[in-house]
């Protein structure tokens, strides 16, 4: 569930997106494994006991990349589509929560392959992982928060990061406040409207920021979107 972001294409690293690429099959595939059955809801991440920063140091965006839990919680989150549907807010959406474009020349209804499920999520979390560090610029990240951080991109697009329409969140980071940044990742309207998903997810992605915990915060019987691939 994505609200409308502007595309804004750039160069990555090869290797870091056959990587990405790797990851997102593994998980997509775990994920489906795991239910059995297509359009079923999508599994829950057991809550993780240890903390990812406790024997780290915070480092530069630049040196990380999204770790396998994130791409699982956002596979949760998002659901996975081979058929183009409209999202909460009403927008054309496929596979990983990509937004459709006039590029992608689809329209609701139609069907995507299995691989163009893993090639649209590959590119927009190439879109989200630049958008973050365009965001936080040389100020050092736990795996954890930077995790957070790329969940948040991917979801509200870098267009609604920006200092005009979130400069409480910008003012955070400016001022490498981690705690006021963590303050600032909920993000619950869509089409002018609160959306219960976006409610859930942000505060998954709170917890992600502050206890590297990815754990579905949802009670039982409120499980997140369909997996149907």
């Amino acid at each position: 569930m994505k609200q409308r972001r502007a595309e804004r294409p750039g160069r990555r690293d090869s290797r870091g997106a056959r990587t990405h690429r790797r990851k997102a099959a593994w998980a997509l595939s775990a994920s489906v494994m795991t239910l059995g059955t297509a359009a079923m809801p999508a599994p829950k991440l057991p809550p993780r006991v240890e903390s990812l920063n406790a024997f780290e140091k915070r480092k530069p965006a630049t040196l990380l990349s999204p770790s396998d839990e994130l791409l699982q919680s956002m596979i949760e989150e998002e659901g996975a589509h081979r058929t183009v549907y409209r999202d909460v807010a009403g927008y054309p959406t496929v596979g990983i929560g990509h937004l459709v474009t006039a590029a992608d020349h689809l329209q609701v209804g139609d069907r995507i392959s299995r691989d163009q499920v893993l090639d649209y999520l590959e590119r927009d979390l190439g879109q989200a992982q630049q958008a973050v560090r365009r965001l936080v610029g040389d100020m050092p990240l736990y795996q954890n928060e930077y995790d957070a951080l790329v969940d948040l991109a991917f979801n509200v697009g870098e267009g609604n990061l920006s200092p005009e329409r979130s400069p409480d969140l910008n003012a955070a980071i400016a001022a490498r406040d981690y705690d006021a940044i963590a303050a600032q990742l909920d993000y619950h309207h869509a089409a002018g409207h609160i959306a219960g998903g976006l409610v859930y997810r942000s505060e998954r992605r709170a917890n992600i920021f502050t206890q590297a915990s990815y754990a579905d915060p949802r009670d039982a019987g409120e499980g997140p979107p369909s997996i149907n691939v």
